[in-house]
């Protein structure tokens, strides 16, 4: 049995995204985003699903918040809806969508819990991408216009912003592989659109620093680790290309100023490198506050010259699957953490998103048991514990989920939360796993068997 106990003052948390929990989708209510139209397209939605009423959160709001109160999170990460702000992406603003996140942030002052809010998860207004969408550099200035509105109205109530979430998405799933709004499958147009992403960061928290100094704000990039399918020297550099492609195609601009050079590279020989305009690095690379780290899994990578342009394939790594088909392997968020701390002069780090989806059902007593990801959380915390106690700046961990909730491209076959929605009546039912974590949060620390099972959270000792 080994006792871990995170620093005094460790941040612990969950979160959520504004498109899978809001619901209030009709047009009165916010406008219609890229991921509305998405889900009318035939077969791009596992189950046919949309959005428009997921967990209902805009009028359920208040519970939810309790619910969070009674888990004990000291934070909760939440995105505001682009098209709920701003109907048309620019111009009219909609004070009632407006409203809204004042009352939710109000509610959450009332019950002690600090918000820290994403400016974009992914539903930007379609208007925008009828004119080109993240393509179009003209949505960079659009998107920094949208910010300073939430930055002036929701000052009283906001410390800590977060400019853009898992901007790989965004470029890659929604514009190269197809399987994320707008749908698009183009790999130059998604290498653009990481640049413009990019460039939208930077010009928005320099807007802060000008607008708000005091306040907070970072990134949040999902990353993945990865290592040789075999021990050959072509995986190992495919390993390496894959991590320079998909984790410091991101990172290196915002914290060294230029793409890593083997990619860029690449890039420029096969036409793909994106138009950048004088002063868009310095731009790019501004001073943030902390990286947020969104973490689930880790991958083998095997050399393949025939597959383009990576030259190389994946494959899961870990000794179990979640729903996802992901791989279980928690060494991997502790070697991420440790090569981030290394690679970019020890920067604060959040973990914003971990987590696991299970098929998660109430047994006839009404009880939600889900072992399979109390023993994911504990496994992974212990490699983030870990971590921490080798010198790595983490200062706080965001669970995914706070709910079950719309999970993209498979709807709502696939449950992320620690708290069971039934999205028929929209009961909540706090799930066993939610139970364990309010009492790692209260104890600040849990006690691990160190064979994958987590012991009783509250044998810890308090902080």
């Amino acid at each position: 049995m080994e006792q871990i106990q995170f620093p005094k003052d460790f941040l612990w948390g969950s979160a959520t995204a504004s498109f899978q929990i809001e619901g209030a989708g009709e047009p009165a209510q916010r406008g219609e985003s890229i991921w509305d139209r998405y889900c009318r397209t035939p077969g791009n939605i596992l189950d046919g699903s949309d959005g428009k009423t997921a967990c209902d959160h805009f009028h359920r709001f208040e519970e939810d918040v309790r619910l969070m109160e009674q888990l004990g999170l000291h934070s909760y990460r939440l995105s505001v809806s682009w098209p709920r702000i701003l109907p048309e992406g620019m111009g009219r603003v909609h004070q009632d969508g407006l409203n809204f996140y004042k009352r939710l942030l109000e509610c959450l002052r009332t019950h002690r819990i600090q918000p820290l809010v994403t400016l974009y998860h992914w539903d930007l207004p379609q208007r925008l991408q009828e004119r080109g969408g993240w393509q179009n550099r003209e949505t960079v200035d659009a998107f920094v216009a949208y910010a300073e509105i939430l930055f002036r109205e929701l000052r009283p109530w906001v410390n800590n912003w977060v400019t853009f979430n898992e901007p790989y998405c965004t470029a890659f799933l929604g514009h190269w592989v197809g399987r994320h709004a707008p749908g698009i499958r183009d790999y130059a147009a998604a290498v653009q659109v990481s640049h413009h992403l990019l460039l939208a960061h930077g010009k928005t928290v320099r807007l802060l620093r000008q607008t708000t100094p005091n306040a907070k704000i970072g990134i949040v990039l999902n990353m993945n680790s990865y290592y040789p399918h075999q021990n050959t020297e072509e995986d190992r550099r495919a390993a390496e290309w894959n991590y320079q492609a998909w984790n410091s195609w991101f990172a290196d601009p915002i914290f060294k100023g230029g793409y890593p050079q083997e990619v860029l590279a690449l890039y420029e020989a096969e036409g793909l490198a994106p138009r950048r305009e004088p002063g868009d690095m310095a731009l790019i690379h501004q001073p943030i506050d902390f990286l947020g780290l969104n973490h689930y899994f880790s991958e083998t990578v095997s050399a393949n010259p025939d597959v383009w342009p990576t030259r190389s394939e994946t494959h899961p790594l870990g000794d179990t699957r979640t729903a996802m088909g992901w791989g279980v392997y928690p060494q991997g968020i502790h070697d991420l953490l440790a090569r981030l701390d290394r690679d970019y002069q020890h920067p604060p780090i959040f973990i914003t998103e971990n987590g696991a989806a299970y098929p998660d059902h109430p047994a006839e007593d009404g009880l939600v048991r889900d072992p399979e990801r109390q023993d994911y959380l504990a496994r992974y915390l212990y490699q983030v514990h870990r971590a921490i106690r080798e010198g790595v700046d983490v200062r706080g961990y965001y669970l995914w989920s706070l709910m079950d909730n719309f999970e993209w491209a498979f709807g709502y076959t696939k449950r992320f939360g620690i708290v069971y929605v039934d999205y028929a009546t929209q009961a909540r039912t706090v799930k066993q796993s939610g139970h364990w974590y309010a009492n790692v949060i209260q104890n600040n620390g849990f006690v691990y068997d160190g064979a994958g099972q987590p012991a009783e959270a509250s044998k810890a000792n308090p902080s």
